[in-house]
């Protein structure tokens, strides 16, 4: 249950201490510069993330779901995890933390209790995928099921789940894990379904 106290100190741009809460509004203006960094820190030994260049992308209104959690004596988020809204769920965009070791197990613990969930899925690459698969987290391995919720995306299949995409103007291999909602029963076969589900959401 979210506390008065926890709301009240978001509402004046500060966060409780050892505790996920969401952002928004002046909270998330006041620690964009410190959520960049955070960002930049987890991304940066693949050349950073392809969305999030500067504290400016922050800001960006496709990024609805800021989630945070300050695990110092600092001021300010040590962690975080970003969702889009989408039209089956909640999917993960990216992730930050400050480096500790204690930052990067809480993002993950964070990330897989939300991913066990209905309607929350994220696409990751091959060391994500072993760090989820060890904790629980199912990959989305039906070809159509995939191809129903990246509409519009070309997708290049590989197999067993994996494929790959361009993402910032760069080709990543990826697979998709975790609940996405409106794939229940969809598996290798279903070329009918599929078709029909395609063919209304065209039309929509």
């Amino acid at each position: 249950m979210i506390k008065l106290k926890d709301i009240l100190l978001e509402a004046a741009g500060a966060m409780p201490k050892n505790k996920w809460i969401t952002l928004s509004g002046k909270a998330l203006d006041k620690f964009k510069d410190e959520i960049s960094d955070l960002i930049n820190i987890a991304y940066k030994d693949i050349g950073g993330h392809a969305n999030f260049k500067s504290s400016k992308d922050v800001n960006n209104k496709d990024m609805q779901v800021w989630h945070a959690v300050d695990l110092d004596d600092d001021p300010g988020p040590d962690a975080v995890n970003i969702y889009k809204k989408k039209k089956h769920g909640h999917k993960s965009v990216g992730m930050g933390h400050d480096g500790s070791g204690a930052a990067k197990s809480s993002v993950i613990k964070n990330k897989v209790a939300h991913l066990k969930k209905s309607g929350w899925f994220v696409e990751v690459n091959a060391k994500l995928y072993n760090i989820f698969k060890s904790r629980g987290i199912e990959a989305v391995t039906s070809e159509k099921a995939v191809r129903y919720i990246l509409q519009g995306k070309d997708i290049k299949w590989i197999g067993d789940g994996w494929y790959t995409r361009n993402i910032g103007g760069d080709n990543h291999k990826k697979i998709m894990m975790g609940v996405p909602k409106g794939i229940k029963g969809m598996k290798s076969g279903d070329e009918g379904v599929i078709s029909g589900l395609i063919s209304l959401w065209n039309k929509m």
